[in-house]
């Protein structure tokens, strides 16, 4: 019967991660059991893991239009929770060093170019010396995983508002911004049509306006 289930579960994954990383990540669901559901875009989020208590089960779900590589990341993040879970329930912090180290170690096989391409495999080494609790907190990280999307934003002529200059013009949901100064991971940029100072992340996808 588990090795059914883990048959179907390895043919969920098949189409959504690397080939070379399919097994490894198959033997983690037989090691650790859990619901796995595949679920429409969320903008908050792109993956989620949930304990229930009666019955008691896990359950991690994933969007369904990540590239290859962010979900294999997303997953492997999100089965780190679980592990963390089962060994310290909810007495020390979601992403604390307890969950670091459970993420560090999951990853660690998988590192390697035989599952992920140089660019990223740089970026990844680097951000798993002490992985943040989102790989977009992690700008480097996050425009090079962004450059695999199947619509990646070069070709809907798109750039992060990190790539622009300070003065220039951009759309962003419809709306026409000048970028100003950059605050942390936010950029006070202000609406031209209404002369109010808006706070847009650095990281966020705009079209830049040309100059005629």
């Amino acid at each position: 019967m588990l090795h059914t289930k883990a048959q179907t579960f390895k043919k969920v994954l098949q189409s959504k991660i690397p080939d070379e990383a399919l097994d490894y990540c198959t033997q983690l669901w037989i090691s650790h059991p859990f619901h796995f559901k595949i679920t429409k875009t969320r903008k908050t989020k792109s993956g989620d893991f949930r304990f229930r208590q009666n019955p008691y089960s896990f359950t991690i779900t994933l969007n369904h239009d990540l590239n290859p590589f962010n979900f294999l990341i997303t997953y492997i993040h999100e089965v780190a929770h679980l592990i963390n879970f089962k060994q310290h329930q909810n007495n020390v912090p979601p992403h604390g060093a307890a969950w670091k180290r459970n993420y560090q170690q999951l990853m660690q096989p998988l590192l390697i170019t035989d599952v992920f391409p140089e660019d990223l495999l740089v970026c990844l080494k680097k951000h798993f010396q002490n992985p943040k609790a989102s790989t977009y907190s992690d700008a480097k990280l996050a425009l090079v995983l962004r450059s695999y999307d199947q619509n990646s934003p070069k070709e809907q002529g798109m750039k992060s508002l990190a790539h622009l200059e300070k003065g220039q013009q951009f759309e962003f949901h419809d709306r026409v911004f000048e970028k100003g100064v950059l605050r942390r991971t936010r950029v006070l940029c202000k609406e031209m049509k209404n002369g109010k100072n808006y706070l847009i992340p650095n990281l966020a996808l705009v079209k830049l306006i040309r100059e005629s």
